[in-house]
């Protein structure tokens, strides 16, 4: 039986356009997304860049009154800049008005903001000594540490933005179980006092953490028995660890007799393999500006980007060589070896090309050749 497929969408601006155009994309790409078939729709949460989905809550609520039945959901809030009852609420009104849709994604993210603020990048363990591997057809790339990042001063600049002065993130996990309290209405504040987040509580939402390691995030989901997301796309070097990490902890709860894996990753489809390979040129550019310090830039026309310099590749090799691209045929082959490999329950696909149509086709491709439904062209 063929595992169903998702959508990640970053809501990308690509050169020359707006994020007026990312987002009116964002919500053509999730109506789209909801006739060919995918099971989910999921909106990325990242700030100061040339991205638009800097308020995924926000857009999560346009695209629940602009679809029917697509599961819609985050990955992730970044915790480290949301309050847990800011989260809830939040959810609860979409969730009232759109029941039973929303899947609520959470991640790590602006939790390690005081240490990228006063020391620069945090200390990282040394990556496992290994060179690119390939298993049972899945490339598996040395490890990339943040410590490899040129400039973290735009990065730690935002945190700092991001935060009210003065103002501390909560420990991960106990967010995590205090968003958890909200929802099941057994939240009490310090005092003793108990609090009841309207609307928010008893909102029909699945819980997800996602995580790129076999740290916190994994393990967290795991102990307390929820789906989980890994991240090969972002982090294709540690996904056998994250993957083995979950499962190594997982525990049955009340809303997951087993476990529930989704793995992430970046795909770029057309008809053949060169126009793929042509489409997906630029992408290095784009990782490239992320990894420099700059931040995501404006996605840039593969018929006019530059190449990159042998430095630039070395920064990005491991994205580049992981990166899903070709025909529909090679793209599934590849994916159905990655399932295979991981174990997932479902894969979620994030696809950027420099223009929109050339995405829709990406994606409208791929759910053909994966069996999604009859698709016809958007």
């Amino acid at each position: 039986m063929t595992i169903p497929l998702s959508i990640l969408d970053l809501s990308p601006i690509s050169a020359g356009s707006t994020a007026r155009d990312a987002l009116r994309n964002t919500v053509d790409l999730a109506q789209q997304a909801e006739r060919w078939g995918y099971r989910r729709y999921w909106l990325a949460e990242h700030h100061f860049v040339r991205v638009a989905s800097s308020a995924p809550t926000t857009l999560l609520g346009l695209l629940a009154a602009a679809t029917e039945s697509i599961r819609l959901g985050t990955a992730a809030v970044q915790l480290g800049h949301h309050t847990s009852a800011s989260v809830v609420e939040a959810f609860g009104t979409i969730d009232a008005l759109y029941p039973g849709r929303l899947d609520l994604g959470l991640g790590r993210s602006g939790h390690r903001g005081d240490q990228f603020r006063t020391a620069g990048v945090p200390p990282v363990p040394p990556a496992p000594d290994r060179g690119t591997e390939v298993r049972d057809g899945v490339v598996i790339p040395p490890v990339f540490t943040p410590g490899r990042l040129l400039d973290t001063s735009r990065l730690a600049a935002g945190l700092a933005t991001l935060t009210l002065p003065g103002a501390q993130s909560l420990p991960y996990g106990e967010q995590v179980r205090e968003i958890q309290a909200l929802l099941d209405g057994t939240y009490t504040a310090g005092d003793g006092v108990e609090l009841h987040a309207v609307p928010g509580e008893g909102a029909d939402v699945q819980l997800w953490l996602f995580g790129s390691s076999g740290g916190e995030s994994a393990q967290l989901a795991g102990e307390l028995g929820l789906p989980f997301a890994a991240n090969y796309h972002v982090s294709p070097g540690t996904i056998l660890e994250t993957v083995e990490a979950y499962k190594a902890a997982f525990r049955p709860s009340q809303r997951l007799p087993r476990p529930y894996l989704v793995v992430s990753a970046d795909v770029v489809v057309a008809e053949d393999d060169a126009r793929a390979q042509h489409l997906a040129s630029s992408y290095g550019h784009w990782v490239y500006s992320i990894r420099s310090g700059a931040g995501a830039a404006e996605y840039l026309d593969p018929d006019t980007a530059p190449p990159l310099t042998d430095q630039q590749r070395r920064l990005v090799d491991d994205r580049v060589t992981t990166q899903f691209v070709g025909s529909p045929g090679s793209v599934a082959e590849r994916l159905a070896a990655l399932q295979q490999l991981t174990g997932a329950d479902e894969l979620v696909i994030t696809s950027v090309t420099h223009d929109h149509r050339d995405r829709l086709d990406s994606h409208r491709l791929l759910a053909r050749e994966w069996g999604l439904t009859h698709v016809r062209a958007a």
